[in-house]
């Protein structure tokens, strides 16, 4: 018995795994020098564009669906030995007794050949969500290789759990049998959690990593329980297998027999034992007496199933992690997490719960309804109180996780297209968001709020940049694509008689435009009294223009003769030497966020700011006290108890490193790919906000997943 495999079908996934096995190869083997970075990065972009190109061949093929890994032949043979049903046995017993053996629901009869389940299928609905992942990977790449321009994190490793993830992300939705989605789920999930804490030294990532991977070791030991529950009470691992063996079982006529509930008793099938050349399950059931109710059993895999997709798309009440592990990881793993892993994760929430489970309907829409309610409103109140970029993104990406489950809880097929359009729609507005905060965080390492005040003036193009993504977010012109996503969404929810979540939307539609319009009034509100010019910028510290961030700051001198660089906003009318901050490559570990250039800002020492005019933070003040590395002497007039700082001299030209991490300096080149980036994310967006129906005109076949 030969498996046959169509590698066109497969290609997309089998591209980016080739890649992320050339990747190792060329991390491992090339010499370590400056230019493996763009190299890595080249070939990691370059892998993906081509999975993109399979992609849209196989969506310009017409036809029906694309099948692999398909149950042989060999086991779809003429059903001769279908196990015969006493003659007294009531009707529809023949049919669940195909139903226990996993033999076909066709018409009975001689040669009645069943249909091949396959565990990779090609349809709309693959092709969409492949579509999707892919060109959401584009802008990952391109952030992370702005991210990468630093040096500080291993390119190779970077990019190859990158890779990884987009391979698993690609395949999930594919995936029609339980075992594959598992697989193709944790392949998504697992990678992310190195990624982000790949960058050594950085607590923060340390404890996001931790907190992501115990949050995916729970959501996935919940999840197996539950498809272990639907195997054993099914008998079969194949979404079709599953929801035929499901629609039989509720369509068969109670049977009761004595001391049985009705729709139990099933009469004993003889001759299980002549089955020779039907398709069976590998769970082979014959019973002896009437099958035990497993209506029970069905409910509670239901409710771990839905349980363990709630933890990947961070819905409530399974949503805690999401505003630390955003924060604390890279910008470009944020943005990972919030559009390709919760695109993954309503990818495989959507094959379970619409092809599988559609017969058990009844079990999971209440839920999935006031899982959604909960969801937006949780996720939008939290986003009210954030100060931080990143976290209030991540509590608007919860949100909008409620906005995308709302269609499920109606529970028909065009409800189902709404939540994936709407999926569509939201990924390139909140792809955009996290581009323009990636290249804001590279100048404020606090990467707050009010950090972006005066952005639209500094850096016009990434400040109407980032206005035009909070209005698409918000739902206002010019940013239309976000108004008519909801529209399309609370239109299901109306026409599907579910008017109280309809209300719940429109509310949290309201709340959601404070937070969005606040965010986007800083960046349109100029910072008073800002001087005209800027410094030049020192001969380590590089430029781009329009940004803000104080790359170097003039001179200043006390009465007392201290020496250094002011900081901006310390003083108020007078000297305070306790606020003069020491030039050189001291400053960086001095004032947190005020020299971004370099990663390791963290290292501050908020005592050396004191009141006290203390530069070391010790308490005793009587005399000289200074940071190690930095002179003393006294001034003629001034005392002998009068510090005189001496600057350490300017840090030497940077060296080429042998690592491949390159130069401290060399940060410029990042900025051309997360420009590209918001360039390609706002095109997107404005042609979404121009045309959103032909997005939905992109979405034909949806409503049929896997037929």
């Amino acid at each position: 018995m030969v498996q046959s495999i169509d590698y066109f079908a497969v290609a997309p996934p089998l591209v980016l795994a080739l890649a992320a096995g050339l990747v190792l190869l060329l991390d491992a083997f090339l010499p370590r020098r400056p230019y493996v970075r763009p190299v890595l990065g080249a070939v990691t972009l370059t892998g993906v564009l081509v999975a993109l190109g399979f992609v849209i061949a196989q969506a310009s093929r017409s036809g029906e669906a694309i099948r692999t890994f398909c149950v042989p032949e060999s086991l779809t043979a003429p059903t001769r030995g279908i196990p015969a049903v006493s003659p007294a046995a009531p009707p529809g017993v023949e049919q669940v007794t195909r139903t226990l053996t996993g033999t076909a629901a066709a018409a009975p009869g001689p040669g009645t050949v069943s249909a091949p389940s396959c565990s990779f299928v090609v349809d709309d609905f693959t092709l969409i969500f492949a579509g999707l992942v892919l060109a959401a990977g584009v802008v990952v790449v391109l952030l992370s290789m702005t991210l990468l321009a630093s040096g500080e994190i291993p390119v190779g490793e970077w990019h190859f759990l990158l890779l990884c993830t987009l391979t698993g992300a690609v395949a999930l939705p594919a995936s029609r049998d339980l075992i594959m989605l598992v697989v193709a789920l944790e392949l998504v999930s697992l990678p992310v959690f190195a990624l982000t804490g790949l960058r050594r030294h950085d607590g923060r990532a340390s404890e996001a990593a931790v907190k992501l991977f115990l949050v995916s070791v729970v959501s996935t030991a919940v999840t197996l329980f539950g498809i272990s529950l639907l195997y054993g009470a099914t008998g079969t691992v194949h979404l079709d297998r599953l929801a035929q063996v499901l629609r039989e079982r509720a369509a068969v006529p109670a049977a009761p027999g004595p001391g049985q509930a009705a729709g139990t008793a099933l009469p004993q099938a003889t001759g299980a034992a002549d089955v020779a050349e039907g398709y069976v399950s590998s769970l082979h059931i014959v019973y002896d007496a009437p099958p035990p109710d497993l209506s029970s059993v069905l409910t509670v895999a239901v409710v771990l199933v839905l349980a363990g997709f709630a933890f990947k798309v961070a819905a409530v009440p399974f949503h805690a992690w999401a505003g630390d592990v955003y924060q604390g990881a890279p910008v470009p793993v944020a943005a990972l997490l919030s559009v390709i892993s919760k695109a993954a994760g309503f990818a495989g929430l959507i094959l379970i719960l619409v092809t599988a489970l559609g017969s058990e309907s009844g079990t999971w829409v209440p839920l999935v309804a006031i899982i959604a309610a909960l969801t937006m409103t949780v996720g939008n109140l939290l986003a009210l109180r954030q100060r931080h970029a990143v976290r209030l993104l991540a509590w608007s990406s919860v949100a909008q996780s409620g906005y995308i489950l709302a269609p499920l809880g109606v529970r028909d097929d065009e409800a189902t297209s709404a939540s994936i359009a709407y999926l569509v729609f939201y990924a390139a507005m909140n792809l955009g968001a996290f581009a323009v905060v990636m290249l804001v965080s590279r100048r404020a390492a606090r990467n707050e709020l009010d950090d972006y005040r005066g952005l639209a003036f500094r850096n016009p193009a990434a400040g109407l940049a980032l206005v035009f993504f909070l209005l698409c977010l918000a739902g206002l012109p010019p940013g239309l694509v976000g108004l008519f996503a909801k529209i399309v969404v609370f239109r299901e929810l109306v026409v599907g008689n579910v008017g109280w979540l309809a209300v719940v939307m429109a509310v949290n539609t309201v709340i959601g435009l404070y937070y969005y319009v606040a965010w986007a009034v800083r960046i349109l509100t100029p910072v008073p009294g800002r001087a005209a010019g800027k410094a030049a910028p020192g001969p380590d510290h590089g430029e781009v223009p329009g940004d803000d961030a104080p790359r170097a700051v003039p001179a200043v001198s006390s009465e007392q003769g201290i020496t250094g660089h002011a900081v901006p906003g310390a003083s108020s009318g007078q000297e305070d030497p306790g606020r003069v901050l020491p030039s050189g490559r001291d400053a960086e570990r001095a004032v947190p966020g005020a020299f971004p250039d370099y990663e390791d800002t963290g290292r501050a020492a908020p005592e050396a700011f004191s009141d006290q005019g203390d530069l070391s933070g010790r308490e005793d003040v009587s005399g000289p006290q200074v940071s190690p590395g930095r002179s003393v002497s006294a001034i003629p007039g001034q005392g002998p108890d009068t510090p005189h700082i001496t600057p350490p001299p300017p840090p030497a030209a940077p060296v080429e490193d042998t690592d491949g991490g390159g130069s401290r300096t060399g940060w410029r080149a990042g900025w051309v790919p997360v420009a590209v980036a918001i360039g390609l994310t706002a095109v997107v967006a404005l042609l979404f906000s121009v045309a959103p129906q032909m997005v939905l005109d992109l979405l034909p076949g949806v409503v049929g997943i896997g037929r």
